[in-house]
Parts: structure tokens; C-alpha cells; sequence
């Protein structure tokens, strides 16, 4: 996704169709999250004027991360929408604006683009929705994963049968003394 000015200039007051794939694989080595990531359905349109080129697009595809919890894989399908603006020779260049560029050189590449945004598009937190036999073990000895209403459950059995510490010798002693009276 590298164009030279010159031939972005041939779209001059016409609009320029995109709709290419892009192989982002060499993520893998950046992020090692990654795990396994599509190729990149990169789709849209560009404007082109004589010192801005817009770029309107959308890119798609499925990445492979872990499961927070359990390490399983997880496919995680993203659907980016991107507005990148690009001036030649620095020209009514907003300096806030985050998708504002300025052509180096004699060529737009959106390549680092692309893959600036699917790095960011990885959730903090991923679960998997149903990590099954692959995933970590569910219990152990002393030890059971619990869902949300299961820890609360737990909960309240503990709280309904906690015994305040300073009657827990009065509790002994009525333990002691069962059948005893006959």
C-alpha cells in the first residue's frame, strides 16, 4: 500500500477506489501476543488534491491471541475505520491532529499505518467464551474454579456460618456437653 506522489496526482478530482489485502504476518515478531493473524482486507477510497491526499478506509481481518484466564487461543475478528490525511511538503498541516502526515520523501505508504492500528485495535483483556478441555485445568486438589454466582454463593455460606471469635470458646463448651445430660 506505497504510492509515489506522481502516481497518486493521475487521481486528481477523481476518486480513488481501494480494496487490496495486506500481509501484516511479521506482527507476530512484534507483539508476541500474536499468535496468528489474517491477511488484511484494506477497503475505501482516496481523495487526492494537488498537496493532500485523504484516505478514508476501513481494514478487517481475525488475529489470534490468548485467553487471559487460560492461555487457549482465541480468534479476535477487528474492523478498523481510519481517516489518514497525508500534505506534501508540510502545507496547512494541523499539528493536533493524530492522523495527520507528512509525505516523506516522494512516497505515501500506509503499510506502518496499518500496522500502528491493528497493533492498537489488541483488548487488554481477552476471554475465551467457552475455554472447554484445551484450556487450564478447572480444578485441582484443594482448589476449583468458580463462576461469578458460584463465588457468591460461597460467600454467603461462609458468612452465615462464621462464628464470632469471641463466643468460639462457648461454642466448645456446648460441644462438649451434648449427651451428657441424657
Amino acid at each position: 500500500m506505497k504510492w509515489t506522489v506522481q502516481q497518486l496526482h493521475r487521481f486528481q478530482h477523481k476518486e480513488m477506489a481501494i480494496d487490496e489485502t495486506v500481509d501484516v504476518s511479521d506482527l507476530k515478531q512484534i507483539d508476541t501476543l500474536i499468535r496468528d493473524i489474517s491477511l488484511v482486507r484494506v477497503q475505501g477510497k482516496a481523495d487526492v488534491g494537488s498537496t493532500k491526499f485523504t484516505f478514508h478506509l476501513t481494514l478487517s481481518g481475525t488475529m489470534v491471541l490468548p485467553c487471559s484466564r487460560t492461555l487457549v487461543d482465541v480468534t479476535h475478528p477487528f474492523s478498523i475505520k481510519t481517516t489518514e490525511t497525508f500534505f506534501v511538503d508540510g502545507g496547512d498541516v494541523a499539528e493536533t491532529d493524530e492522523d495527520t502526515h507528512i509525505v516523506t520523501g516522494n512516497t505515501v505508504d500506509l503499510n506502518p499505518i496499518i500496522r500502528e492500528l491493528i497493533l492498537l485495535e489488541i483488548p487488554l483483556q481477552l476471554i475465551a467464551d467457552n475455554p472447554g478441555a484445551d484450556g487450564a485445568p478447572q480444578h485441582g486438589e484443594g482448589w476449583d474454579v468458580l463462576t461469578e454466582e458460584q463465588w457468591e454463593k460461597t460467600l454467603e455460606e461462609r458468612a452465615a456460618n462464621k462464628v464470632d471469635p469471641r463466643l468460639a470458646g462457648l461454642a466448645k463448651f456446648f460441644d462438649g456437653t451434648k449427651g451428657t445430660d441424657g
